[in-house]
């Protein structure tokens, strides 16, 4: 990025700024149970803790946009925000997590350091408006998704609605944008189109290579693509990237296709976080 960016402190321990080393934020797409997610967690935030990355800890207590009634949706709020805060409290880890609806948003910024504002409702005034409102009044950040049906440069309007509030701290998430039916591409030039609302801007690289609806019932997707959008995306030069993962993604409850695999996310990291120092040597003093 050329673009000068703010740098969000998300806690006293991460803070995301397009010209500073990545976050990553990660974890499965939603809580399956309480002992899944705290071992994901564990596991994730060691592996960064060895590589040198900044970890916050993401997973949706409820997935409100399945595609069939079939769907696995998730444990719940009042569960899910339990199992967000004994995370918080046992590993040591700023979470993040969707909020769906305008009477979530306020119980949601009680324990998530990070309220996430789903693609599909970034452009729905009224959520928008009461997610930035809870954020504001609590300290914690957004994490704005980009809808798959918007330009880059619409963004500038949500970070409009989200600062009307007084919200002065968010990150705006690149996850890719509808291409022809059952899938999506990435275009590199959005992250840096977004990079000049001067906010963070963070790469989704592992919904970026969902098929939605692919398998009918359910979205498909080609997990084999999450580090070429990485990579990518890190040679751009982000403050993030968004990458969901699980120990056993070919029987995860949601977004399996598309989620890395645990034991394939340390070589990954280690890869990315080489690219990443070269990348902004220059900006980080490497």
């Amino acid at each position: 990025m050329t673009q000068p960016s703010k740098h969000i402190a998300v806690t006293d321990t991460v803070t995301l700024g397009n010209d500073l080393p990545f976050a990553l934020q990660s974890g499965p797409c939603q809580i399956e149970s309480r002992e899944h997610a705290l071992m994901l967690a564990g596991e994730i935030s060691a592996i960064c803790a060895e590589v040198g990355i900044p970890y916050i800890f993401k997973a949706s207590f409820d997935k409100a946009n399945r595609s069939s009634l079939a769907g696995r949706r998730g444990v719940g709020l009042a569960q899910g925000l339990a199992i967000l805060a004994e995370i918080r409290e046992t590993i040591g880890c700023p979470v993040l997590t969707d909020v769906h609806t305008e009477a979530q948003c306020r119980p949601v910024a009680e324990v998530a350091d990070m309220l996430q504002i789903p693609a599909f409702l970034c452009r729905q005034t009224d959520f928008v408006l009461a997610v930035g409102e809870a954020a504001a009044e609590s300290g914690r950040t957004v994490n704005v998704k980009k809808g798959q049906f918007l330009a880059p440069w619409d963004m500038a309007n949500v970070v409009a609605k989200l600062e009307s509030t007084g919200c002065t701290k968010m990150a705006l998430v690149e996850r890719g944008v509808t291409f022809g039916y059952g899938n999506l591409v990435v275009d590199p030039r959005s992250l840096y189109e977004m990079a000049k609302t001067g906010y963070p801007v963070v790469m989704d690289a592992t919904h970026a290579v969902q098929m939605p609806g692919a398998l009918g019932n359910a979205s498909g997707g080609k997990r084999e693509y999450v580090p070429v959008i990485a990579r990518a995306a890190v040679g751009v030069g982000v403050a993030g990237l968004f990458m969901e993962v699980h120990d056993d993604p070919d029987n995860a409850a949601s977004d399996g296709p598309n989620s890395v695999r645990l034991d394939t996310l340390k070589d990954l990291l280690m890869e990315l976080l080489a690219l990443d120092r070269a990348r902004k040597a220059p900006m980080i003093g490497h």
